[in-house]
C-alpha cells in the first residue's frame, strides 16, 4: 500500500482516555471537542493553518477571556480524521495511506486548510497524493474507493468517488496483460518495466503468467452496493463484455448471499463466506434488496451466468419473497438454459405457507414452459423419427432431449409425494413433447412410481395417467416389466403385450437375416480360413452358435407370450362385459389394432424371404410356420 510520511517531529500527542493532551511543556488554551473526545491543544498552531479554525477561535475568545471551547460535531472522519489533523497542524509526522487520504482530504476541505495559511498546507499534501499516487494503483483505487461510503457527500462534492470509479474502470476494461508495470501489483510477484520478474530487485528473465479477465472480480466484491451498482454502470459504457460484468455480478454475489453457497465444498464455502463473516451478516431485507439490483444488473443473455447459480438465486428469491417480477426474470433466464441444468437444481422445497407438495413442482412447470418457448422461437422445435431407440434428426434436438429425460427424472423424484395431485403430475409430464422422447422407460418409471404412492385412484384415473406414455416407444425391458405389473390397467397391459411380441418377432426376423447372410458368405470365409490356417472360420462358427442360442431363447419367449395372450383372453371372456366370446375379442383386438400390427409382421416377413437367398430358405419358412400359426389362432379368436 503506498503511503507518504509528512513532518519531521516525534509524536508529542498523549492520550489519557477520552482525551488527547499535547506536551510540549505549555498550558493548553483551548478544547476541541470532537463527538466523545476532547482535544486540550493550543491556539496559535490551529489557527495558522485552518481559516475554519482561525474564525471558531475568534469568536470563542470574545465570550471567554481565560480559555475555551470548541464544538467541531461534523467535521469529516469524526475524532480519529482530528487526530491526524491536529498533529499535522504542530509539524508531527504524519502517514498518508489510501485508508486514510479521503477522510484527510475532506476534512482539510471542511476546514479550509488552503494554501493561503501556509505552504504545503493539508488540501494542496492530500490531493496530490491522491492524484498521484492512489488513482494509479488498482488496490489503492479501492481502499480508497470504500472510504468514500463513511464521507460521501463530502467525496462527492470534491469528485473523490468519482475519479476513483473512472480509474478502476479504465484499468478493468483494459486488457490485463499490456498494462505492464507496475499497474499489476494485484498479480503477485513484482515485474521490471521490461516485463520480467523481479527477485531482490534483479530481473531474472523470466514472463509473469497471463491473467484472465476476472482479475479484478474479488477486490471490486468488497464495495457497497451502491459504489458497485456505479462502477459497473460506468464499465458497462466503456464497453466491456456481457460475460465479463455476469461473472462480477457472481463473485459478488456470492459474498454477501450465504444462502448461494449451501452446497459447495467446505473449504471453497469458508474462503467465500469470509467478508460476510467479518461483518455482520447483512439481514433478511438487506439480502432481498440485493437480489433485486442484481435481478436488474444481470444481463438475460443465455450462456452468460452458470445455470447453478441462477438456480441459488431462484432458490433464495423464493425464501426471502422477493417481488414476483424478480422470481419470474430468474426462472426465465434458467428456462433459457434448462438443458444445462441437473436434477439436484430442480429439486427445490416448497416454501410456500400452504405446503401442499414437498417440492415447488409449479415452479419447475413454469421454467420448463419458458425453455419451449424459447425453443420454438430458435426453431429447435421440429420433428424427428426414432430408429432403434436412436434420433435420426437435427442436431439442434439435443437441448430438448436432454430436458425431456430430465424432467422425466424429476417426476420419478416427485412421484412418491401423496399430497402431490393427478392433474400437477400429468400437466408436467404432458408438457414434453412426443418428439423430444425417443423412448418413454423414463416417463413409465415415473408413472409406476406414481401409481405405487397413490393406491387409492381409480381405474379411470390410472387409464388417463398412463396415457401419457406410448407403449411402442417402450424398451424391451421395459415392456417385459410392465407386462408383469399389476399397477398398470389391463388394457395397457394386453397393449405392452402386444409390442413386445412385435419387437420380438422382428427381432428375429433380423437375426435370421443375419444368419443367411452368414451362411451366404460361407464359401469366401472358407477361403480366407484355408489361407489363415482355419482361424476366420472358427470365429464364423462361435458367431452363428451365439445367433442359434439367441433365437432360440427368443422363440421360447414368443411362446409364453402367446400363452399369456390366450390366459388374457379367458380372463376377458369371463368379464361377461358383452355376450358372446368372439365379439369380446373381437373388439379388442379391433381396439388394439391388431389385425394392423400382424399384418405389418407378415409384410416383414415377406420382405425378409425376398432378400434371403437360397441357403436360409428353411430358416425364413420357419418364421412363415410361426406367423402362419398365429394367423389360425387370430382366424380362431375372431
Amino acid at each position: 500500500m503506498a503511503c507518504m510520511k509528512l513532518g519531521s517531529k516525534t509524536d508529542a500527542f498523549q492520550r489519557q482516555g477520552q482525551a488527547w493532551f499535547c506536551t510540549t511543556g505549555l498550558p493548553s488554551d483551548i478544547v476541541v471537542e470532537v463527538g466523545e473526545m476532547s482535544f486540550h491543544l493550543h491556539k496559535f498552531p490551529l489557527l495558522s493553518r485552518s481559516g475554519i479554525m482561525e474564525k471558531l477561535i475568534a469568536e470563542a475568545s470574545e465570550d471567554v477571556e481565560e480559555g475555551c471551547t470548541i464544538n467541531l460535531p461534523e467535521i469529516p472522519g469524526g475524532a480519529k480524521t482530528f487526530e491526524l489533523v491536529a498533529k499535522f497542524c504542530y509539524g508531527v509526522k504524519l502517514e498518508l495511506t489510501s485508508s486514510n487520504v479521503v477522510y484527510l482530504r475532506c476534512a482539510a476541505e471542511h476546514l479550509e486548510m488552503t494554501e493561503e495559511y501556509g505552504e504545503g498546507n493539508l488540501i494542496t499534501l492530500t490531493e496530490v497524493f491522491l492524484s498521484q499516487v492512489v488513482l494509479r494503483s488498482w488496490k489503492d483505487s479501492v481502499k480508497a474507493l470504500q472510504t468514500c461510503d463513511d464521507v460521501l457527500p463530502y467525496a462527492e462534492e470534491l469528485n473523490i468517488t468519482k475519479r476513483c470509479i473512472e480509474s478502476l474502470a479504465s484499468k478493468a476494461c483494459t486488457d490485463p496483460n499490456l498494462f505492464g508495470w507496475p499497474v499489476m501489483e494485484h498479480s503477485g510477484p513484482m515485474q521490471s518495466p521490461g516485463g520480467s520478474v523481479l527477485w531482490n530487485g534483479i530481473s531474472t528473465g523470466a514472463r509473469p503468467k497471463n491473467t484472465s479477465s476476472d482479475w479484478w472480480h474479488d477486490d471490486v466484491s468488497a464495495l457497497s452496493l451502491p459504489l458497485y451498482k456505479r462502477l459497473i454502470s460506468v464499465m458497462e459504457t466503456r464497453g466491456i463484455k456481457q460475460e465479463i460484468i455476469a461473472g462480477s455480478l457472481t463473485c459478488y454475489a456470492k459474498k454477501y448471499l450465504p444462502g448461494l453457497i449451501r452446497r459447495q465444498g467446505a473449504s471453497e464455502s469458508s474462503n467465500r463466506l469470509a467478508p460476510v463473516a467479518l461483518g455482520a451478516p447483512p439481514s433478511e431485507e438487506d439480502q432481498k434488496l440485493f437480489l433485486e439490483e442484481i435481478d436488474r444488473l444481470l444481463p438475460m443473455q443465455k450462456g452468460l451466468v452458470p445455470t447453478k447459480f441462477l438456480f441459488g438465486l431462484l432458490r433464495t428469491a423464493l425464501i426471502l419473497r422477493v417481488s414476483p417480477s424478480s422470481i419470474s426474470n430468474f426462472e426465465k433466464r434458467i428456462g433459457t438454459q434448462l438443458d444445462q441444468a441437473t436434477l439436484e437444481d430442480l429439486l427445490m422445497p416448497n416454501f410456500s405457507y400452504s405446503m401442499e407438495t414437498l417440492y415447488n413442482v409449479d415452479c419447475v412447470q413454469r421454467i420448463l414452459e419458458h425453455f419451449l418457448a424459447m425453443d420454438q422461437v430458435s426453431g429447435g422445435a421440429s420433428p424427428c423419427s426414432i430408429d432403434d431407440g436412436q434420433l435420426i434428426g437435427s442436431p439442434s434436438l439435443t437441448p430438448i432431449t436432454t430436458v425431456a429425460k430430465l424432467i422425466d427424472g424429476y417426476l420419478a423424484e416427485v412421484a412418491p409425494d401423496v399430497n402431490l395431485k393427478l392433474p400437477k403430475f400429468q400437466a408436467l409430464a404432458a408438457a414434453v413433447p412426443d418428439y423430444a422422447r425417443p423412448l418413454d422407460d423414463g416417463l413409465y418409471r415415473a408413472i409406476d412410481i406414481y401409481l405405487k404412492s397413490h393406491p387409492w385412484l381409480a381405474e379411470s384415473e390410472r387409464e388417463q395417467l398412463c396415457r401419457l406414455m406410448d407403449c411402442q416407444k417402450l424398451s424391451l425391458e421395459a415392456c417385459t416389466h410392465a407386462a408383469q405389473n399389476e399397477r398398470l390397467p389391463l388394457r395397457i397391459v394386453v397393449q405392452v403385450l402386444f409390442f413386445e411380441q412385435l419387437q420380438l418377432r422382428t427381432s428375429i426376423a433380423g437375426c435370421f437375416l443375419v444368419s443367411d447372410n452368414l451362411d451366404g458368405s460361407r464359401q469366401l470365409r472358407s477361403g480366407i480360413a484355408q489361407s489363415n490356417e482355419g482361424g476366420g472360420w472358427a470365429t464364423a462358427v462361435r458367431e452363428n452358435q451365439v445367433l442359434k442360442v439367441g433365437m432360440d431363447n427368443m422363440r421360447m419367449r414368443v411362446s409364453e407370450l402367446e400363452k399369456e395372450c390366450s390366459s388374457m383372453r379367458q380372463e376377458i371372456e369371463k368379464l361377461g362385459r358383452v355376450k358372446g366370446s368372439s365379439s369380446t375379442w373381437g373388439n379388442v383386438s379391433k381396439k388394439f389394432g391388431f389385425k394392423l400390427k400382424s399384418q405389418m409382421c407378415s409384410a416383414q416377413a415377406e420382405s425378409v424371404s425376398n432378400q434371403n437367398n437360397g441357403n436360409g430358405v428353411g430358416k425364413v419358412e420357419k418364421v412363415k410356420d410361426m406367423h402362419g400359426k398365429h394367423k389360425k389362432k387370430s382366424s380362431h379368436i375372431e
